[in-house]
């Protein structure tokens, strides 16, 4: 792995498909999404423009947040 692909990878998930594509954020989680078999044809039509925008998104804004939606959603019981 190179220092610039470990530096990326820091800050969003990555995904390599098998044709070669790297995927990453918003796109790479609906792929994981659609491969474990979780709501497979909602992650395919979340991939469509202008959705996957939102998806993208939503990402954007929880991994920047991270701290706080752990605060909420990880609590001890």
């Amino acid at each position: 792995m190179t220092d610039a692909l470990a530096a990326r990878c820091a800050r969003a998930v990555h995904v390599l498909a098998p044709d070669g594509t790297l995927l990453a954020s918003g796109r790479a989680s609906l792929f994981v999404l659609e491969r474990v078999g979780w709501a497979p044809r909602l992650a395919r039509a979340a991939r469509r423009a202008p959705l996957v925008w939102l998806v993208e998104l939503g990402y954007w804004i929880v991994a920047r947040n991270r701290p706080l939606f752990a605060r909420f959603l990880f609590t001890k019981e």
